[in-house]
């Protein structure tokens, strides 16, 4: 009797089956900075360490495979967890960040329960989904890092996500159907520009948050995947006060 309360209780308390965000619900994209959204929007982007916004579904941004800028003291505690060429640290230089070692599982382990803390703090803030960035790292990684070492560190970060409540988003790599390693939606940075929309609606239909930051190719996602697809244009920098706009 008490092992069937016990049973009960936890099943109470245990978090829901992850909802993922609406099909074609417009997004916005908020990254370098929290204001309020506009009516139009349905799904709002923010940064882990922002609060979400209220009445909208809410995706929690982690850099799951990179540095953040403003972390370096931090990774320097953990100087073993960021992978080196001969002593250096394999740098992203479109952003400066360094990339993380997921080579091995012992690291892939470490990190996943840093990562996981991160995660964690999403759900208890109140967002229902979380993407994790740079997936796609190990093509900047002068060849240290396989795509099957990204797959194998994604499963943990997934899994993850789930335990906590939250519908888990892949973050570009397209023409990888993140749902075999347990996705539920993903997050296309500028498929519009590289024509790789196709290769995400192939994986999550509706489910694709689209930000593209040239006029011409926001253009051009509008055109093909307009009414489909939740797209937004940005300014590069995701600033606060820069550039909006939507199908």
């Amino acid at each position: 009797m008490i092992a069937a309360l016990a049973l009960a209780l936890a099943l109470a308390l245990a978090p829901g089956a992850p909802t993922p965000p609406p099909g074609g619900g417009d997004v916005d994209y908020q990254i370098g900075g929290a204001v309020r959204p506009a009516a139009r929007v349905d799904v709002v982007v923010r940064d882990r360490l922002a609060p979400p916004a209220r009445g909208r579904y809410n995706v929690c941004y982690v850099n799951a495979f990179q540095t953040q800028p403003g972390e370096v003291r931090f990774w320097r505690a953990r100087w073993h967890l960021v992978l080196k060429r001969r002593g250096t640290p394999v740098v992203d230089a479109g952003w400066g960040e360094w990339l993380l070692d997921i080579r091995a599982p012992r690291k892939r382990a470490a990190l996943a329960r840093i990562v996981g803390r991160w995660t964690d703090r999403c759900a208890r803030d109140g967002y229902d989904a979380v993407e994790f960035d740079n997936l796609d790292s190990f093509s900047r990684s002068r060849g240290l890092v396989t795509r099957r070492q990204a797959k194998a560190f994604a499963r943990l970060l997934v899994r993850r996500a789930h335990a906590a409540g939250l519908a888990a988003g892949q973050k570009n790599w397209a023409g990888l159907d993140g749902r075999r390693l347990g996705f539920d939606f993903a997050v296309a940075e500028e498929c519009g520009r590289y024509g790789e929309c196709g290769d995400y609606v192939a994986s999550y239909g509706r489910r694709v948050l689209v930000v593209e930051y040239r006029r011409r190719d926001f253009d051009r996602a509008c055109r093909r995947w307009g009414t489909r697809l939740g797209i937004v244009l940005r300014d590069r920098a995701v600033s606060r006060g820069g550039v909006r706009a939507w199908c």
